[in-house]
Formats: structure tokens, sequence, C-alpha cells
């Protein structure tokens, strides 16, 4: 029997990879302070899922994409009575440097190799990432392998 008193959220998350690198800021401040995470946040009422990331990576980094691919999705309920459905897309086309647009919320970005992430990776985008290593991996450059199709609203 569901909980009612249970916190549901969706977060939107964006992995920006160059060059074999993948970008990740280390939180402050915050739930999972000391980890790294990747740019996102919380969808907002209303807004689209491609909108939400496209905002979301704007006002943490100041990067703006070219596109936005849906990358992967991850159903994390947790003991803490909350429960996030996280909603991950590959930024495609980013250029410039990531800057750190929320300072009391991030420490610094940071890109890092795919074959050599920390250890501490922020706990509710960790899954995020390993489906998103395994596919390069799987497919590599050349073939990106099956793609999974979304809808945003009616």
């Amino acid at each position: 029997m569901p909980n009612n008193n249970s916190n549901f959220r969706v977060g939107v998350n964006i992995i920006v990879v160059r060059d074999g690198r993948l970008l990740l800021g280390k939180r402050i401040n915050v739930y999972g302070a000391g980890t790294w995470a990747l740019p996102g946040g919380h969808l907002e009422h209303g807004e689209k899922l491609v909108d939400g990331a496209t905002r979301e990576l704007l006002e943490e980094t100041g990067l703006i994409p070219e596109g936005l691919e849906f990358a992967n999705i991850v159903n994390n309920p947790s003991k803490e009575n909350q429960h996030y459905l996280q909603i991950g897309f590959e930024a495609i086309g980013t250029k410039g440097e990531p800057e750190n647009k929320e300072p009391d919320r991030c420490e610094e970005w940071c890109w890092f190799d795919l074959n050599s992430l920390p250890e501490n990776i922020f706990p509710n985008h960790k899954k995020q990432i390993e489906l998103f290593v395994a596919k390069q991996g799987r497919y590599g450059e050349a073939d990106q392998g099956p793609t999974l199709a979304y809808r945003d609203g009616p």
C-alpha cells in the first residue's frame, strides 16, 4: 500500500561528455554535499522534460546544448521517504566551458575521464552514469545502439 506521506519528484539530469570526459559538479550546502553530481534539478510543474533539462543546464553551468537526446530513466525510491524518477539526457554540441552559476550549491565543475570517475558520486545520479558508461562501452562512438523514445505532453 502506498505511503501518502512520501515526497515524489522528477529529476532531469544532463550528461555532458567532451573528449571522453564527463562533467560533474561537487555539491555543497545541499543533500549529498561532498559528492560529485551531474548538472540537473527538479522538473517544474507543467514543464516539458527537454525544456527542464535545458533550463537546469543553463542555470547551473551557463552551457546551452545544440540538442538533448534521451539517455535513460531511473526509478529511485529511498528509505528517507523520498521517491525520485530521474530522467537523463545527453547534451549534444555544447560549446564553451562550464561556469559555476550556483556557487551556494556547487563548489566546482570538473571534467572526469569516463574510465576514471570519482568514487563519491551522488547516489541519485550513480545509476544514470553507470548506464551511460555501459552503453558507451557496448556500442562505441560509431553505433549508439538502441534508442528509447519519450513524449512530452499531449
